[in-house]
């Protein structure tokens, strides 16, 4: 029960009104004041209060001047007399309730392992499921519920385990058994790569990924093991088996470890497909800044220097050996036209040289052809080489695009690095 409350609330809540007199009838002292508390306390939670303290103070002090009894008293009223029996037995009655019995017991905890643990975890929650059922139902609940959520939730996990093997082929079974085997240490490594997360951004990345979902796959997981289960119950075993050491998983019931690898596998499988994903675009999107860095260090570079500085000034050299009496403006102009037309050609080729050839030097510097061994991996994991292709209007689709002019061979581009003997342009490509 909330502890503070507001006075409209406090007297919506805890006024005395019509049959609640005619209950408190002629009582006196503590017992008056402890009746009329409890009553209302049973009308607000259905329940009653398990110790004195557990009935607001607020409560206590307003209901006291209703009755008329100073609220010190309260503290004399006893919790195990034969008086407060006879208390709840009447407030009972009142409200149309009857005590818990050991049937109604088994009855809950069925109920809540069918209908309620299959969708929810958390045991406040559960705990407020059999209040409200309780209500409901016209039953006072227990003092305590933790024997019945307990067990609700035992009974359950072993149906959602029970269910999860039976569901399982035999190969699987045998390879999920596998990846806690003491014997076999290539499986162990395997178990702490699935819960490992993906690395830098780059292409040796991409290729891990890519074998460790292929592995995940080669386990033979059905397509519809966990189809009846909430996603929020498979999430909460997958985050368990994380938690678990190979030890633990091994000394775990046959039927429980099984259901917490084949959950961990299960949706380590989507999460790796989803890491791929984005590391791909992640990669684009690096090869693209790096070929845009690529171009703009070039033309920096070549706006500070001059071009041609030594041939301009032996040109105006000449010109002035030639035409010694001619004016120097005359003489000059004429030269300096033919100049900038050559120069403003020199320049578009310039430009349209750095386009391509800064393209290039990205896929130099980025990409080499993939190995075969490398392309039938990815075949493997169930990946198409022709359907990741960019949008007209993504941004690296301009670099994308003059790559894929170089014609070079192999499905996949490899990381090549910036050692020695690296090719440039088409030529390392073609």
């Amino acid at each position: 029960m909330q502890r503070e409350w507001a006075s409209d609330e406090l007297v919506e809540s805890w006024t005395l009104a019509g049959d609640d007199w005619r209950l408190v009838g002629n009582k006196s002292g503590a017992t008056r004041l402890g009746f009329a508390l409890l009553l209302k306390f049973f009308e607000i939670e259905a329940r009653f209060p398990r110790y004195a303290e557990e009935v607001p103070p607020q409560a206590v002090g307003y209901v006291a001047e209703q009755v008329g009894v100073d609220a010190e008293v309260f503290g004399h009223y006893s919790w195990r007399s034969r008086s407060i029996k006879e208390h709840r037995a009447q407030v009972r009655a009142a409200f149309g309730f009857r005590e818990f019995s050991r049937g109604d017991e088994d009855k809950l905890a069925g109920w809540l392992a069918d209908e309620v643990c299959p969708v929810e975890l958390r045991e406040d929650r559960l705990r407020q499921a059999v209040l409200v059922r309780c209500r409901a139902d016209g039953i006072e609940p227990p003092g305590r519920l933790d024997r019945i959520i307990g067990s609700a939730r035992s009974t359950f996990e072993q149906r959602f385990c029970q269910r999860t093997v039976e569901r399982l082929p035999e190969a699987c079974v045998a390879a999920l058994e596998a990846l806690v085997a003491d014997e076999d240490s290539s499986r162990r490594g395997l178990l702490a790569e699935l819960k490992a997360d993906p690395g830098q951004v780059g292409l040796e990345t991409v290729l891990a990924e890519i074998d460790k979902l292929t592995a995940v796959r080669q386990l033979g997981l059905p397509d519809g093991l966990f189809t009846d289960a909430s996603e929020k119950l498979v999430a909460a075993w997958r985050a368990r088996a994380m938690r678990s050491y190979p030890s633990d998983l091994r000394d775990s019931p046959r039927e429980v470890r099984l259901t917490l690898l084949a959950a961990l596998c299960w949706m380590r499988q989507s999460e790796i497909t989803d890491a791929l994903v984005d590391l791909l675009i992640r990669l684009v999107h690096k090869i693209n800044t790096k070929a845009d860095r690529k171009v703009e260090h070039e033309l920096t570079d070549d706006l500070r220097r001059v071009r041609g500085k030594e041939g301009i000034l032996f040109r105006m050299a000449e010109t002035a050996l030639e035409q010694p009496d001619e004016q120097v403006r005359t003489a000059v102009s004429g030269r300096r036209r033919e100049d900038s037309a050559g120069a403003g050609q020199r320049g578009q080729g310039h430009r349209a040289g750095v386009s391509v050839s800064g393209a290039h030097g990205a896929a130099g510097l980025v990409f080499e052809p993939l190995s075969a061994d490398v392309a039938a991996a990815v075949g493997r994991a169930g990946f198409s080489l022709q359907q990741h292709r960019l949008p007209a209007d993504h941004a690296g689709f301009g670099a994308v695009a003059a790559l894929s002019r170089c014609r070079w061979q192999g499905p996949l581009l490899r990381w090549r690095g910036v050692g020695a003997g690296r090719g440039s342009g088409a030529e390392s490509l073609a």
